[in-house]
């Protein structure tokens, strides 16, 4: 395909809509592929496509990777193929390999990037474990972000024993990446006592056999069970042969297993994942109501599909261009300014080293300023930076399409094409015709990240970045905001190689009065610190007065940075590696009036043996309408693992209102589905005006103990200690720990991340009346204590997760159907003593349901009058009587039937001789001195009987 001949054809403006629409179409049913383009994974006539598996850079090449990756998946298609009723599987995928590898004729990357990959291969940084799994940071039946494995998972065939084969175990993070299913076992409640009042093993379905054993072999489950706690050295052994066929999400190594549990097989009193996120769903029944399955129909006939096709597809060298805007517009507001700031800060730091970069500009045409030059020193970068524009036109159009045109032109000078190049595009302009020239932005193999400036800009402005897997942001008018450098500072180059990519410390922006000071301290921990640069921007001519404190108490003054009185920046470069510990600065206004201080320290990691801290702050939609919240989500890690105890704070700047700060947490409460995953999440909903929305995070974490997990909590594959063959046990190598760890944090953590921009449409001119109810409450969690239940749960807010709820409506049944159908009319239990606590709170509520229990109730198919359950849910009501969405439901057992004995432990057997044998000797003491006394009484009598005879 001809794609000049593409860009000409569909850029003239005299084009009617009407005839730009039939050739779209024409050209899509041509080239099918289109469809794709930046799509992600899609499902059609069965088959997935677009699935993309990334190794990082730092994974060791080895020739068995590759192949053991390939086997994998076709496993894991045939298996879901089966496990889904003929429903899907894996058409087409693509396997990133790293630039760090030898090249192989492998094809070139388009528009495939290491953090927008499904699937991500890594090793990690230390020997915590292999464990594969998922990362969720979304509620039951929504997708999540990526799967991830060890390259000794995939390499090391000794794992399948405890793991299973490793089709298998991709099929099982699959449901819980595409479908958001959750665990059905539980490694912290490995057994729970059920409505008989049995002690059972936490398994889904419960037909899946074995025995309890010992540190010397098989033993009786009282031997096991002590205090309802599991004995040290004892656990539970599954038979190695079963005849059981779910579930999936539990067991997926056993060979019997083929599918997933449903209505009639799913184990609704097991205390898992799946039970408490998906209010005690089956896995087969969320399948059925995913997207997948709701647009697809099973294939017809008994033929098995055809096996995977997969693409092979290698990173080149690292292209990109900056398409700049400079039309007169670009005078106002200082946008030409801050443009040119934050340009020459991402070619003098943020742009890594051997990269090729380009400059065009553009108005209403576009114009080459400077040619693809590659980057090897300070000199190459300043050479760039001698090419910026420095005025605006005096043309105030603006044509996007003719910049990027220019874009392509430079970039396909390196090697005939645009694959795998980057496009950094910045615009105020209301370009209208940006639609002509998307097809030719998606069959480039660029990915254009862009970013608005002002509010004049057109909606489709995103459009191109959405559709080609980049970034977008807004950069509103004002003068304090750091957002445009903070999004040159968000851009990298893809590749997924923390070790090589620049880190944000910190961002801040102030309007600071006459002869007051912009003053803050900065974290410089030990995993960063090469590379460090400390920039400051103004916005009178002359710089602040610059005072500067590293942790040994050396200070630098405005002498010692390299002042750019055009630019209106000041940079101290640190050499070698920055000393760890506290940084103080301060900026001081020597102008007779208010200006805008600003400071950004940007670093690299200080060595390849410890991955630096991170946070990626994103959102689930990049779009909302009124009053629909917007969910804010910080992925905070060190590596792979996440970050706990972080403060973590979201700023968020509207176009034409004050930027509001919000705290986000990490309590598997409110919009943070589980706790202590390092995903921080708040809901925002202060939406002030329409228009676009930009965000960044903060991170700082003082010095303590403890903040780093050495764990995934969440989504995993389950490993197996071991399995009953034939009678005798085999026992699997010992699980290579991945417990919690501590570790001391001496010097404490500063990150700083922009998230982008969201739209937001709908917002009523001036004031409306409330229409944000309390949010749902997601941890509801239910126990018996001897007659009574006692539940517990995080409070919600009056607004979603904010301010205080004014009531709660609790109910409970007996049927599971009716609280998830009707819970209106399920049974009101009394809450007129409960007030709701401010939100975040821990909530503790009990009650008795004697008055219930003994009522009649409709008795739920399945269970027989010895199963004594109930099912409880909740909602919050605000001061407004808006309600919250029901709760996830949780359940408890009652009591136990007249006829059924419970369960002893070891303890009550114990207690009860102890009980028996002092009965015992009781009775027996109580007989003997019944039989003294008696006799006694006798012998008193038989001698006043003869005392009377003889008188």
């Amino acid at each position: 395909m001809n794609w000049r001949l593409l860009y000409n054809m569909t850029h003239r403006d005299n084009v009617d809509p009407v005839s730009s629409l039939k050739f779209v179409t024409l050209l899509v049913a041509l080239i099918p592929e289109l469809l794709f383009l930046g799509a992600g994974v899609k499902l059609q006539d069965n088959g997935y496509d677009g699935l993309l598996i990334a190794i990082n850079p730092q994974v060791s090449e080895d020739q068995n990777l590759i192949p053991n990756i390939k086997e994998m998946i076709t496993e894991a298609s045939f298996y879901l193929f089966n496990a889904t009723k003929r429903r899907v599987f894996f058409r087409n995928i693509k396997i990133l390999i790293p630039a760090t590898w030898k090249a192989n004729n492998y094809s070139k990357v388009k528009q495939e990037l290491y953090e927008k990959a499904n699937v991500i291969v890594t090793d990690w940084y230390g020997a915590h474990g292999d464990d594969p799994y998922t990362l969720q940071y979304r509620g039951c039946g929504k997708e999540g972000k990526y799967i991830h494995f060890t390259s000794n998972f995939l390499l090391n065939d000794d794992l399948t024993a405890g793991y299973g084969p490793r089709g298998r175990v991709f099929a099982h993070e699959w449901a819980h990446l595409r479908w958001g299913l959750f665990d059905e076992y539980n490694d912290e409640k490995p057994f729970y006592i059920n409505g008989q009042n049995q002690v059972k093993v936490t398994r889904c379905s419960s037909d899946i056999a074995g025995i309890f054993v010992c540190e010397k072999g098989p033993c009786p489950q009282e031997n096991c069970i002590i205090s309802k706690l599991f004995k040290e050295g004892c656990m539970f052994i599954y038979n190695s042969t079963q005849n059981a066929t779910a579930s999936i999400m539990f067991m997926q190594s056993l060979s019997s297993v083929v599918e997933f549990c449903n209505a009639r097989t799913h184990n609704q009193e097991a205390p898992n994942l799946q039970n408490q996120m998906c209010s005690l769903r089956s896995a087969w029944d969320v399948i059925t109501d995913s997207a997948d399955f709701n647009h697809s129909l099973p294939m017809n006939g008994t033929e098995l599909p055809p096996p995977p096709m997969f693409s092979l597809i290698q990173p080149g060298d690292k292209v990109v261009c900056l398409v700049l805007d400079v039309s007169s517009k670009m005078a106002e507001a200082n946008r030409l300014l801050r443009l040119q700031q934050a340009v020459e800060f991402y070619l003098m730091q943020i742009v890594e080293t051997h990269t090729f970069v380009g400059i065009v500009s553009f108005n209403s045409k576009g114009e080459i300023r400077a040619q693809l030059h590659q980057i090897n020193s300070d000199d190459d970068r300043k050479l760039l930076v001698a090419h910026l524009p420095m005025t605006v036109s005096a043309e105030a159009e603006t044509s996007v399409c003719s910049g990027l045109k220019k874009g392509f032109e430079v970039v396909e000078k390196l090697n005939g094409k645009a694959y795998g190049s980057v496009m950094i595009l910045v615009t105020n302009g209301d370009d209208e015709h940006i639609d002509n020239c998307l097809l030719t932005a998606l069959s480039s193999g660029s990915t254009i990240h862009s970013i608005a400036m002002g509010s004049s800009v057109v909606e489709n402005l995103e459009e191109l970045s959405r559709r080609t897997g980049g970034l977008k942001f807004f950069v509103p008018d004002k003068s304090n905001s750091n957002s445009m450098i903070d999004a040159f500072s968000r851009i990298s180059s893809g590749t997924g190689d923390i070790f090589q990519q620049c880190i944000q410390l910190e961002s801040t922006g102030e309007n600071v009065k006459p002869h007051h000071q912009l003053k803050n301290t900065v974290t410089m921990d030990d995993s960063v610190g090469n590379d460090t640069i400390f920039l400051v921007a103004w916005q009178i001519s002359g710089p602040p007065e610059i005072l500067l404190f590293d942790p040994n108490g050396r200070k630098y003054y405005t002498n010692n940075f390299i002042t750019n009185p055009a630019l209106q920046t000041a940079r101290l470069y640190i050499p070698g590696t920055a000393e760890p510990g506290l940084w103080t600065y301060t900026l001081n206004n020597t102008h007779h009036s208010l200006q805008a201080l600003k400071m950004t320290v940007t670093s690299r990691a200080s060595s390849s043996a410890m991955p630096p801290a991170t946070v990626e702050a994103f959102v689930e939609r990049d779009s909302t309408h009124f009053p629909h919240p917007v969910m804010i989500y910080a992925n905070v890690r060190k590596g792979i693992y996440p970050i706990l105890n972080a403060t973590v704070t979201a700023t968020i700047e509207p176009e034409a209102a004050d930027p509001i700060v919000l705290k986000l947490f990490d309590n598997g409460a409110g919009a943070d589905i589980i706790k202590n995953d390092g995903i921080y999440s708040r809901y925002f909903f202060s939406l002030a005006v329409n228009g676009r929305y930009s965000f960044k995070v903060h991170v700082s974490h003082s010095p303590s103990i403890s903040s780093l997990a050495y764990s995934i909590p969440g989504s995993r594959a389950m490993y197996i200690p071991g399995y009953i063959a034939n009678g005798n046990i085999q026992m699997n190598a010992p699980r290579k720990s991945a417990g919690r760890s501590e570790e001391e944090q001496k010097w404490g953590i500063s990150r700083v991340s922009s998230g982008g921009s969201f739209s937001v449409l709908g917002v009523p001119a001036g004031p409306h009346p409330d229409v944000f109810p309390p949010c749902k409450i997601t941890d509801l969690q239910a126990v018996k204590v001897e007659d009574e239940v006692t539940l517990s749960w995080t409070a919600p807010g009056e607004d979603y997760d904010q301010g205080q709820a004014n009531s709660y409506e609790i109910r409970i049944s007996k049927s599971l159907q009716n609280i998830q159908d009707d819970f209106n009319n399920a049974i009101l239990v009394n809450t007129s003593k409960l007030n709701p606590q401010q939100a975040g709170t821990k909530e503790v509520f009990t009650f008795s349901p004697k008055l219930f229990t003994n009522g009649p109730d409709h008795q739920p198919d399945g269970e027989t009058q010895e199963s004594h359950r109930i099912y409880v849910a909740i909602r919050a009501i605000d001061k407004n009587s808006l309600k919250s969405v029901i709760s996830n439901i949780a359940q408890a057992s009652l009591f136990i039937s007249p006829n059924s004995a419970p369960l002893l432990t070891r303890d009550h057997l114990i207690l009860k001789g102890v009980l028996t044998a002092m009965g015992s000797i009781g009775i027996i003491c109580l007989t003997i001195v019944v039989t003294h006394c008696t006799l006694n009484r006798k012998k008193r009598a038989d001698k006043k009987e003869n005392g009377t005879k003889l008188i």
